[in-house]
């Protein structure tokens, strides 16, 4: 009500959240009481703290300059330096200029010195500035432009520093609000949420998102990703998998969190089979793989088999155990490593394709191709399987690719010829109408 968003039928807000210890900055969408979590990022090792510790270390040094004991090692006198800094940077928030006036012992005697809003501007500003690479990825990850946010919430004691909310206003081209108390905000969102929990309001609904993205392990350690990171929870989607060798009759699924391309990369939250699969060549089972999160942030994974109705499903909770400091870290190594995980997961699924190709080729050859093709046809066959073979061998990609292809292209005709005749059998002594029946 403070900030005339419910004068709106919707509303995009973006709530940016200088604490003492971290920086957290999440994007919501708001409409008739529902808050829709779009997208969240932040830094934790980032707070108000640094910000004091950048104070601090400029005292010190000046302090030491005059020789004797060590200032940081005498905890009366780090403390006092502490205490004066902090009142200083409380006084900037309102003044130019501030009077930091402390006591530093019979030792030291008094220490008296002025601080300028500017000068304690330039020996934070960096700090501030990391902040702004969150939000804008968190407006990425939403799909979003700052133009298109409608109001910017400031959470926190540091956000009532004059330059952390001068660069904000250049971030998001608008006035954030500093209406509420940004100490006390945090407390009163809790304590509402809390009474939507107990039941006590019903006309609010927090759509919270998933921190890090959810899928399963495919062939060759590639995990493929069936819930994506920042998806509104609650959440479900699902894809099609099938088995990898002929006549496979259990199906392994590996639940995994992460962004990396590898397994190995990833968090690894629980293993299941699927069993009673019938005996069939490769390929050829259909199982869907779903995921279900709740509210609550529970994770259901089944993988049912959609010819026998087969079906096997676990609960995990993907937060469990999980700190905001591991998912930032995982955040960060997929940003690292980008380039790095698509070249190998390039890699693996060209050679998966290629051994595909391969394996069908091979089979034709050694079942079919007697007296279907002649010997230059099979020939050119096998040239082309030898390729391959030493293609995927090697680490070139496009390579393997191109090969599957040529390999692909010299056994369609043999393939066309396998179809008709298997048609041909099917339909023998069967009468026109048995067959339109069928």
């Amino acid at each position: 009500l403070a900030y005339g968003i419910d004068k709106k039928d919707e509303a995009i807000v973006a709530v940016y959240d200088l604490g003492g210890g971290t920086f957290d900055i999440s994007i919501l969408k708001l409409k008739d009481g529902i808050f829709e979590v779009l997208a969240t990022n932040g830094d934790t090792h980032l707070g108000g703290d640094d910000l004091d510790n950048r104070l601090i270390t400029l005292i010190i040094d000046e302090l030491q300059r005059g020789g004797g004991k060590s200032v940081a090692r005498d905890p009366a006198v780090f403390q006092a330096i502490r205490k004066g800094v902090i009142k200083a940077k409380h006084d900037l928030s309102d003044s130019d200029r501030a009077l930091i006036d402390m006591d530093l012992g019979a030792e030291r005697g008094p220490y008296r010195r002025e601080l300028t809003r500017d000068e304690f501007d330039g020996l934070i500003a960096d700090l501030v500035e990391r902040t702004l690479g969150p939000c804008k990825q968190a407006l990425k990850d939403a799909d979003l432009n700052p133009e298109q946010i409608d109001e910017v919430v400031m959470v926190g004691g540091s956000t009532r520093i004059p330059l952390v909310r001068g660069r904000v206003k250049e971030l998001f081209k608008r006035e954030p609000h500093i209406e509420l108390n940004p100490d006390e905000v945090v407390a009163l969102g809790a304590a509402i949420q809390a009474d939507v929990l107990a039941g006590g309001r019903r006309d609010l609904l927090l759509l919270d998102v998933t921190p890090l993205s959810l899928g399963i392990e495919t062939m060759g350690g590639v995990v493929a990703k069936i819930i994506n990171r920042n998806s509104t929870i609650p959440a479900s989607a699902a894809e099609m998998f099938t088995t990898r060798v002929d006549n496979q009759t259990g199906n392994d699924v590996h639940v995994l969190q992460g962004e990396r391309e590898m397994v190995e990369d990833c968090r690894s939250l629980a293993r299941f089979t699927l069993k009673g699969i019938p005996p069939q060549p490769a390929g050829f089972p259909r199982i869907e793989v779903r995921f279900l999160i709740d509210a609550n942030g529970i994770l259901t994974v089944s993988a049912r088999d959609l010819r026998t109705g087969q079906e096997h499903s676990i609960e995990v909770k993907p937060s469990y155990g999980l700190t905001d400091e591991q998912i930032e870290k995982m955040l960060i190594d997929s940003f690292e490593f980008a380039e790095e995980d698509i070249r190998k997961r390039q890699l693996i699924e060209a050679r998966n394709e290629a051994e595909t190709v391969m394996r069908a080729a091979e089979r034709a050859l050694a079942e079919h191709a007697q007296g279907l093709i002649d010997d230059d046809e099979r020939t050119g066959i096998r040239r082309a399987l030898d390729d391959l073979r030493q293609a995927a061998g090697g680490d070139d990609h496009q390579l393997i690719r191109e090969k599957t292809k040529v390999l692909d292209d010299a056994s369609q005709h043999l393939a066309e010829i396998i179809m008709d005749s298997a048609l041909v059998a099917a339909l023998k002594d069967r009468k026109a109408s048995e067959v339109a029946e069928g």
